[in-house]
Parts: structure tokens; C-alpha cells; sequence
């Protein structure tokens, strides 16, 4: 649907891009030449619950606004870009973003834009923890629990092990570190010893660096485990791409913020603690980009849930669409007809990247 009406607009579309069957690249180049930006688009939905993160209007939100911005391009100079970016929610397959950077997509764009659903309130961008989603799994024997126990090698036992000290290690770990997890595979019957047991975890943390230092932690626990019961381990990742922390830059994000509120969109400074992650930190590792949260609702609404579904497809969830587009457009006007603006902003980012070195 958003390639088609894309098309419509007067995008060059390209589809099945970047190694993902339903990503896709949107572009439309003025004769005069200009800066190149790029809107994200996001479109997938949660397994069971459906858009209950505000994809169907991220999506829209960014197609609308690089429409808009369209209509004026030719005149000013520049390039507009929308990439379509599926699976931010997870999958083998899953986080884009991660691909599109690792192919090149954004080594000649200047920035990036896109703004997230978000709740009651307006928000900027928020400096989101790197995300490596993995699988620990481990083969034993299977026996008789209660006539043949010396025979059997328990798969689940080492499994356990595994989460008592991942609650052990938890102590020593710094407060930017999250490491939650659930038991895929747990056996089949109690009266046989497991042979073949799994669990899933996201390890998180504030940058690449220190999710990478406890993800090789947690290797070692996983050797332990095998170790004490006798069992075969194993850690790996679960997609194919790491979720990077986002990297903001405050002047960007001022920008749109001037520009929200310029439509008549009350912005109120709130204290926030993000928790979560978003492939848009991908980017973010390389080219200054924005992903500020848009208000759906009147009521606060939590991430992931049915409330938040409703309210986005409620009448001011719907609404966030043209406020969001309009905002986001603004903003890459800003930064066409403002070269020293756009170069701020470069150098703000390029600053803030080699401070995480």
C-alpha cells in the first residue's frame, strides 16, 4: 500500500531490497541539486496482538511527509528518499535497518527522519539501549526420571543454571543493563529427564560496547552450564542483525520540535528514562537522525499493549498522522534552505559518535 501510493506521488520505487523481501527504497531527485534525506518507514505489526506499537502510522507518517516535501523540492533543490523498513519488532530476518546500513543505503544521505507513536504526550528522541536478541539451548540424554536417572543427562538443569546466574550476575552489573528471558523449551514430560531445552533473551545495554561485553558474560555461563550437567551448549543470535543504540542530536531534534509546536502542538520537557531499543539506532551510528514520539492518545498508553492498539486507530491516533507528516517535513525544509543548520547538525552527531569510542 505504500508503495503504490508512492508510485502515485511520483516516487521511483524500488521493492524486495537490502536482503528483505518487503523492504523497499522510495526516491524522487530535483534537477537542482540539494541535500539527500531520508524518512523511515516501519509497517510490521506484533505477533498476536497486531499494531500495538503504532507501525500503520509510522509507515503512513513518513510516506505523507516525503509527499509533501515533494511538492515544493524541485524548486528548492535536494533528494527525497523513504526506505521501507520491515521487521523493527524482531525475526531472523528482522531489524532492517541493520541491513540497509551494512548495504550502503545511507552513505550519501545527510539525515535521516522519522517520528514513533508514542502516548498522551509529545516526545524527542529518546537515547534508546542496543538490543542483541539470542537463543541458549542445550542437548543432553533423555531417560526415565524415576527407573533409569543415572542414565539421563538433564538439558533442563543446565538450563537453570543458566538463569540462576544470569540472577547472580545481575548484582555486578552496571544500571543501563537489562537482561530478560523466557523458556522456549522445557521438556516434554515430567517423568522424563529433558534432552533438548531452550530459552530466548534480549541482552540490553546503553551502547554497543557494554551489550557486546555482557553478551561474551553470558557465553561463559553458557559454557558453565554445559560443563557442570554434562550437556552441549550454545548462545547465538537469534537474527540476523544487532540492534545499535540510538545516538541523538539535541539540535536536530530541536528543529522539529520548533516546528510541532509551530502547528499549534503543546510540547511539555518531561524527564525520560528509555528502556527500550529500536533499529533506528542503527542509523544513528551513522548519520544524524530523529525519532521523536508523537502523541495518539488523551490517556497514557503503554507500549505493546491492547490500549495502545485502540488508540492507534483512534481518532487522535489518526490524527498524529498529518501533525507527524507536517512536522517532519518542516523540519527537512529547515535543513535544505539552511546549509549552515544542516552542517550544525552533522558535526553535532559526528561529535557525539566518537565520544562513545
Amino acid at each position: 500500500m505504500l508503495t503504490e501510493q508512492l508510485r502515485r506521488e511520483g516516487f521511483d520505487v524500488a521493492v524486495d531490497v537490502a536482503g528483505h523481501p518487503t523492504g523497499f527504497t522510495a526516491t524522487y531527485r530535483a534537477e537542482k541539486p540539494g541535500p539527500v534525506l531520508a524518512f523511515l518507514a516501519e509497517y510490521d505489526a506484533l505477533a498476536g496482538l497486531g499494531h500495538g506499537c503504532g507501525h500503520n502510522l509510522f509507515g503512513a507518517t513518513s510516506a505523507l511527509a516525503a509527499a509533501s516535501l515533494k511538492q515544493v523540492i524541485d524548486e528548492i533543490g535536494g533528494e527525497i528518499r523513504v526506505y521501507g523498513t520491515p521487521g523493527e519488532e524482531g525475526g531472523e530476518n528482522g531489524s532492517a535497518k541493520g541491513s540497509f546500513v551494512r548495504e550502503g543505503f545511507f552513505r550519501d544521505v545527510d539525515t535521516a527522519l522519522c517520528v514513533h507513536p508514542g502516548s498522551d504526550h509529545h516526545e524527542l528522541t529518546h537515547a534508546e539501549a542496543a538490543c542483541a536478541p539470542i537463543r541458549i539451548a542445550f542437548k543432553g540424554k533423555a531417560s526415565h526420571a524415576a527407573a533409569n536417572p543415572q542414565d539421563g543427562i538433564n538439558a533442563l538443569d543446565a538450563l537453570v543454571l543458566v538463569f540462576n546466574a544470569i540472577g547472580l550476575l545481575r548484582q555486578q552489573l552496571p544500571q543501563d543493563v537489562h537482561i530478560h528471558g523466557i523458556v522456549t523449551k522445557g521438556g516434554d514430560a515430567p517423568n522424563i529427564i529433558p534432552d533438548d531445552t531452550e530459552a530466548r533473551f534480549y541482552v540490553r545495554a546503553a551502547t554497543v560496547k557494554r551489550m557486546m561485553d555482557v553478551y561474551h558474560r553470558l557465553e561463559r555461563i553458557v559454557e558453565g552450564a554445559a560443563l557442570q550437567t554434562g550437556c552441549t551448549g550454545l548462545l547465538e543470535p537469534t537474527q540476523r542483525n544487532l540492534v545499535e543504540n540510538i545516538i541523538p542530536t539535541p539540535s536536530f531534534d530541536e528543529v522539529y520540535r520548533r516546528n510541532l509546536v509551530s502547528l499549534g502542538e503543546p510540547f511539555e520537557e518531561r524527564k525520560v528514562f528509555p528502556l527500550g531499543s529500536s533499529d533506528v539506532g542503527n542509523v544513528s551510528q551513522v548519520i544524524p537522525v530523529i525519532q521523536p514520539m508523537i502523541r495518539i492518545s488523551d490517556v497514557p498508553v503503554a507500549g505493546h499493549s491492547i490500549e495502545k492498539k485502540e488508540a492507534c486507530r483512534s481518532e487522535t491516533g489518526l490524527r498524529s498522522i498529518a501533525v507527524g507528516a507536517k512536522a517532519l517535513a518542516l523540519t527537512a525544509l529547515d535543513l535544505i534552505e539552511r546549509p549552515e543548520l544542516l552542517a550544525a547538525i552533522k558535526a553535532e552527531h559526528a561529535a557525539a559518535v566518537a565520544a562513545q569510542q
